[in-house]
């Protein structure tokens, strides 16, 4: 069967190349412009800048299966596809507790003071004064947002001996009970947190969740921790909580006005890149330079075993569609 797989980078060609060494591997994206030197494809995969559209579709009579490296499938038109009898499938998870990892080395960062720690000891400063921390052990985070990552912040906070308040929209009772958390309304867990992790995505309803309206509410000396989406924090609101002394620190991944990405993996494409300077992006924020501020370049995502298990399950999806079990359809 003729296999074809569109934006290939260098981290996953060589497991591609392993799994099916007949299928051509093709850096560019799919397009209008190009999809009819491919018209003899039967399985074609791409990331999220390939814009598989009607057009694109009826230029591949062939066309059996598409499988994306990627959560999200907006660039596919799904609906199209099932009327052609294509099948459609999607990495549906690769990096929960990836993200929920990144989430405690930006805490950690914060509360014990890592980057004055160590810009004193290269200098042989070894004045503890600045640079004493707070320990996590008793302390509480509030979690808000109980999907797959913010499940894996609640397990590693446990390990750390915090205890651990929730907001969500709908509930796991059951989860809550055998994990050792509780849920409450939002304006509590902002009240009563020491550390604030967001992992919720951004909507309608979730934008600028964190707003100057609320951000009093946060307790003095707390931590804010936003690895989800930047849109989810209004900017202007963690200026106020830094010049009257609410937040003691802040750890970014992602920022507000950074370009909502579907899924985490497109930062890593060519495209990506062209279509936004992140130099300037983060310059433009007056968060950047500020000393009880981290951020980091939306890296939550970015593990060797992340990029790997999306190039995996890629390829059990192909190879589960040629053997008639097709897997994680949308």
């Amino acid at each position: 069967m003729k296999i074809l797989f569109f934006e290939v980078a260098s981290w996953e060609r060589d497991l591609l190349r392993e799994s099916f060494p007949e299928a051509l591997l093709i850096e560019e994206k799919l397009t209008i412009d190009n999809v009819k030197n491919f018209s003899d494809a039967e399985v074609i995969s791409t990331f999220v800048y390939s814009q598989v559209t009607k057009e694109v579709i009826d230029n591949l009579p062939n066309l059996k299966f598409i499988a994306t490296r990627s959560t999200g499938f907006d660039h596919i038109d799904v609906e199209y596809c099932r009327g052609k009898k294509v099948l459609v499938a999607n990495v549906p998870e690769y990096g929960s507790r990836t993200v929920a990892e990144h989430t405690f080395a930006l805490i950690l960062t914060l509360t014990r003071k890592i980057y004055q720690s160590i810009n004193q000891g290269k200098i042989f400063d070894f004045n503890h004064e600045n640079i004493r921390g707070v320990d996590l052990f008793g302390k509480t985070i509030g979690v808000i947002g109980t999907g797959k990552i913010g499940i894996e912040v609640i397990k590693i906070a446990k390990g750390f001996g915090m205890n651990v308040l929730a907001f969500n929209r709908t509930k796991k009772e059951e989860l809550a009970k055998s994990l050792g958390f509780f849920y409450v309304d939002l304006e509590t867990l902002l009240k009563k947190s020491d550390v604030v992790s967001l992992h919720l995505p951004y909507t309608k309803e979730t934008h600028h969740l964190i707003n100057k309206q609320n951000i009093e509410l946060f307790k003095k000396g707390s931590f804010l921790i936003n690895t989800a989406r930047g849109g989810l924090v209004e900017t202007e609101a963690l200026v106020l909580a830094l010049e009257k002394g609410i937040l003691a620190g802040i750890g970014l991944d992602v920022l507000e006005g950074e370009k909502e990405i579907m899924d985490e993996i497109e930062v890593m494409t060519s495209s990506y890149k062209k279509d936004i300077d992140l130099k300037t992006l983060v310059l433009d924020h007056v968060l950047v330079n500020h000393p009880k501020v981290i951020i980091t370049p939306h890296n939550a995502f970015n593990t060797k075993e992340a990029l790997e298990r999306i190039t995996k399950t890629t390829i059990e999806n192909i190879k589960a569609f040629l053997n008639n079990a097709s897997k994680n359809l949308v």
